[in-house]
């Protein structure tokens, strides 16, 4: 097992944008990617449904940060939520510059016994709460003049099979199509629109609902014999979000050291 790297400084990766950020209270990788955009010098929304978590995460991260960050109650399955959402980042910052959709729901259970309450939740977060988010941010974009990106947060099992998970792996394999597909539609606005695919990133959400012994096996499928850290995932999405990946569109970058 590899140790994990110090924890990296901000180069100003970001320093001027406005960025919005979903399911963002709690530990993972939506709570990194939100910090992570303020240490590279962001203004920052952050989002969740849960209004007590979300409460928390802002205290934490103004301790710091101050009022360049700013949080919305956000229910991605709400369209009407979503558009709050963007007009209420829009009055606090006066524009958006990145969307990063992080919202999403996955679970366990073997398509013979899933019911379709079970297949339409996971998808209707985790994909279509994807596409409404991407949709009015990509609005707001055009609205301002062009320019802005979006990132995606999808996942290795939209290419990978695993038991138990049609669902979500059918859900995030319909992220990767809807990024690919919008990055095209919306490149003549000067609009970029990435995604990444992690494999296993470990926080404490995750070892909660996942059993030790699914977490060693796909710990011992990594050729670094550990699970990511939130913030490395988060570090691959703030190099998307900014200038630095300039001419990357509609790509999906897998956060993996997996091997198959």
């Amino acid at each position: 097992m590899t140790t994990i790297p110090p924890y990296p400084q901000g180069k100003d990766l970001l320093a001027g944008k406005i960025v919005v950020v979903t399911a963002a209270a709690g530990t993972g990788i939506g709570s990194a990617v939100a910090a992570r955009c303020l240490e590279e010098g962001a203004s920052v929304v952050i989002s969740d449904w849960h209004e007590r978590r979300l409460g928390e995460k802002l205290d934490e991260l103004a301790t710091e940060h101050g009022d360049r960050v700013h949080a919305i109650p956000c229910d991605v399955t709400e369209e009407s939520q979503i558009a709050e959402l963007i007009s209420g980042a829009v009055g606090q910052f006066g524009r958006i510059d990145v969307m990063i959709n992080n919202a999403g729901l996955g679970g366990s259970a073997s398509i013979v016994d899933m019911d379709d309450a079970e297949w339409n939740r996971v998808l209707d977060i985790t994909l279509n709460g994807t596409f409404r988010a991407t949709r009015a941010a990509l609005r707001q974009f055009i609205a301002q003049g062009g320019g802005g990106a979006v990132v995606n947060n999808a996942s290795v099992v939209g290419w990978r099979a695993q038991a138990e998970q049609a669902h979500y792996a059918a859900a995030k394999a319909g992220v990767m199509a809807l990024t690919r597909c919008a990055a095209v539609d919306v490149a003549d606005h000067g609009i970029r629109v990435n995604a990444v695919a992690p494999s296993l990133a470990m926080h404490p959400f995750l070892a909660k609902v996942t059993s030790e012994e699914l977490l060693s096996e796909l710990e011992q499928r990594e050729v670094f014999g550990r699970a990511a850290q939130p913030w490395e995932v988060a570090n691959v999405m703030v190099f998307l979000a900014s200038e630095y990946a300039s001419y990357l569109t509609g790509e999906v970058l897998s956060v993996s050291s997996q091997h198959p």
